[in-house]
């Protein structure tokens, strides 16, 4: 499974209440352009193009559970699936989780994964974003 990597504005947007993580609509696009620590929002970032069944904008994730217990708080999201419908999807290598719901700022990125090497998926085939059930993406303490 590849490595979940925050991005660094992420931590001060948290602090400064733009995340209701629990309550949020949250997104995984794809891109094939190395997102840096420093990017800060979803325009910071090149996404692939949109058609054979990847949507502009990428796709939702379903918020499973987003709770704390004795002081740490564990976000745990229902994986995604992207399927190529109709050609192939990509390349891509990166999968960007964001938060599509606050607009000052508009779209701010909460972390990525990278998966070693550019992937294009073809007609039928799927790739899923496999958010850790048991771990959550993410944990504060």
């Amino acid at each position: 499974m590849a490595a979940f990597n925050k991005f660094n504005q992420f931590v001060e947007d948290l602090a400064e209440k733009v995340h209701n993580l629990g309550s949020d609509t949250l997104k995984v696009l794809l891109t094939n352009t190395t997102p840096a620590a420093t990017n800060a929002v979803k325009a910071d970032l090149t996404e692939i193009s949109a058609g054979n069944g990847y949507t502009a904008g990428g796709t939702a994730a379903t918020v499973s559970s987003s709770a704390q217990t004795s002081g740490t708080y564990k976000l745990t999201l229902a994986d995604v699936v992207f399927t190529a419908s109709g050609g192939s999807i990509g390349p891509f290598r990166y999968a960007v989780l964001y938060n599509d719901t606050p607009t000052s700022p508009a779209d701010p990125l909460i972390g990525w994964y990278d998966y070693g090497s550019s992937i294009t998926l073809a007609d039928t085939e799927t790739l899923t974003v496999d958010f850790d059930a048991t771990n959550g993406v993410l944990t504060l303490a």
